[in-house]
């Protein structure tokens, strides 16, 4: 063994004294060059470069490598530099994909349509019904799965249980009037116009009508700009508000009846707030064709889940006769219900209709979704301090949502991490490791905005936004030049390092001492330590008031610097 181990070593050492031994002894191929590329001395140390394969690069690295290959040199100069907050715009869209969203919107919104029933007659028997159905639900299904992934078109999570769409085809084909009930304050994100379209083509005879709920929150002014142009899109409107109906006291039925009778204009000018009394005025005497029912006219109601159609039919009943609840899909079937001998109110599930979005954030802030089961509260809250202006929030609540730093847009709007600081510090909403709770604290703003405390109505197409809903000044003037103690400003910041941390930084590292040669201190040279407010000790040792190293301290002195935030 001892042998064969000594030759193997001979054999390598030759190996290596014949590749890297003396110059001379040095093999060369045919061309009169050396064996090894990495030893010709060209002007590059090949030994010592770093090769390492580079598959993905930064858009600044690549800029920069490209720039390096191209041979181009570049002369930095500082300007007007301001400085770009990347938790602002979180989730929200730019101006320019804001555009390119709207353009894309109105080029495909002939294709963004609701399944239709296939026809069928006495001859149909229910299992080609039920294949029909079917083959039909799939083919609109993939029509929209297309128009999501080539065209990139942001739609509302829609409904896609057949289930739910069996139950909207009874309720149309039953109804002969099919009103949908939509929110005031964006009512356009709740309508379907190819339901609109869907009616017609079931029969001529039925009529559709729009159901602004909730429309005390809107001004007088805000209405008649609604009613106007559902008007003139040929559309019956009517503004009601389910909660302020609940609380109305009642009136003579009779005398609703004859006014309308007398005057048919009516519920067209001025687009007044309906009362209960007056929506069943209108129901009973707005539908004069052939009725589906003789005598009776049937009422299909739908709406997205959270418009408030469950209150509205309750306002109507004056009794609670359909569950309410703020989790969309809560009525699963469509049930009937006798408002008068001749008026029949058909509740069809709360149904997601295809609409055209422009991201998730706002399908959680008009309570599409359920904000429960939300992933993410940073976009929605984001997209909310876009809508609503810091001072508004600040007055609502009653907090100081930190200013935005030094060389950043003063007039920017608030992050959602400086608002859900502000909020969830001022509710004590924390952690457990004693950081603000956000998650908690956007649920709760979150819910506030979807039950109109903090308000905020669009404007119909072609009307300037803020002529149309107009913000009141501020009302606490004490928040706006108050300051946050420091304890509280420590809370409510968010975790990136400002300027003023960089200099507390850089001077903190300098030595304040007086040194001298072979001395380590001199005696009247003045001590740093607590006394003169330079913590150079260590934070427990800080807090021994009683000067005695044997003695213990109270637990809440020696870890008082970790509480703080």
């Amino acid at each position: 063994m001892n042998k064969k181990n000594k030759s193997n070593s001979k054999l390598g050492r030759s190996l290596i004294k014949d590749r890297f031994g003396n110059k001379k002894d040095r093999k060369m191929v045919s061309d009169n060059s050396m064996l090894h590329t990495t030893e010709i001395q060209d002007g590059y140390d090949w030994g010592r470069l770093n090769l390492q394969s580079i598959t993905e690069e930064s858009s600044f690295q690549e800029f920069l490598s490209t720039a390096e290959l191209a041979g181009t040199d570049f002369q930095a100069e500082k300007l007007n530099i301001k400085f770009v907050n990347p938790r602002s715009n979180v989730g929200l869209l730019t101006k320019e994909e804001l555009n390119e969203a709207k353009d894309a919107h109105k080029k495909y919104k002939s294709a963004l349509k609701i399944p239709r029933r296939p026809p069928w007659d006495a001859e149909t028997t229910p299992d080609e019904l039920d294949k029909n159905e079917k083959e039909t639900f799939l083919e609109w299904r993939r029509s929209l799965a297309i128009l999501q992934e080539e065209h990139g078109i942001v739609l509302t999570p829609y409904e896609k249980n057949l289930e739910f769409w069996r139950q909207l085809w009874r309720v149309v084909e039953r109804s002969d009037i099919i009103v949908q009930i939509v929110d005031a304050r964006n009512p356009l994100l709740f309508r379907c116009e190819d339901l609109e379209s869907y009616v017609k083509e079931v029969s001529p005879n039925k009529m559709n009508l729009i159901l602004v709920n909730k429309a005390d929150f809107l001004s007088d002014t805000q209405r008649q700009v609604w009613g106007e142009y559902f008007n003139s899109n040929g559309v019956e409107v009517a503004f009601y508000s389910a909660h302020l109906a609940s609380l109305d006291p009642s009136e003579n039925e009779e005398e609703i009846i004859t006014k309308l009778s007398l005057d048919d204009d009516t519920f067209k000018k001025p687009y007044p707030l309906l009362t209960r009394e007056e929506l069943i005025g209108l129901l009973r005497t707005i539908h004069t064709q052939t009725k589906v029912t003789p005598n009776v006219t049937t009422v299909g109601l739908v709406g997205y889940p959270n418009v408030g159609k469950s209150s509205t039919i309750n306002s109507l009943l004056c009794d609670k006769k359909v569950s309410v609840s703020a989790t969309p899909g809560k009525t699963k079937h469509f049930q009937t219900h006798y408002l008068d001998k001749d008026i029949l109110l058909c509740d069809c599930p709360g149904l997601v209709m295809p609409s055209f979005v422009f991201s998730k954030a706002e399908m959680i802030l008009n309570g599409i979704l359920p904000i429960d089961q939300m992933r993410d509260h940073v976009p929605p809250t984001n997209l909310l301090t876009s809508l609503i202006p810091r001072y508004v929030i600040e007055d609502r609540y009653g907090i100081m949502i930190p200013k935005p730093l030094e060389g950043e847009d003063p007039n920017r709007d608030p992050t959602a991490e400086e608002l859900l600081n502000a909020y969830a510090y001022n509710r004590g909403f924390m952690t457990a490791n004693g950081q603000p709770d956000n998650s908690r604290a956007a649920r709760y703003i979150l819910k506030d905005y979807m039950n109109g405390k903090l308000l905020y109505c669009h404007a119909p197409p072609n009307i300037n936004q803020k002529e149309y809903h107009t913000w009141i000044d501020r009302q606490n003037t004490k928040l706006e030049n108050q300051v946050l103690p420091p304890r509280a400003a420590r809370a409510v910041r968010s975790y990136h390092a400002t300027t003023e941390d960089i200099d507390k930084q850089f001077f903190k590292s300098n030595s304040q001492g007086i040194h001298a040669k072979g001395i380590k201190g001199l005696p009247n040279a003045p001590k740093v330590g607590p006394s003169t407010n330079q913590p150079d000790e260590k934070p427990w040792k800080q807090h021994n008031k009683h000067k005695n190293k044997g003695k213990k301290e109270k637990l809440r002195r020696v870890y008082a610097h970790l509480d703080q935030h």
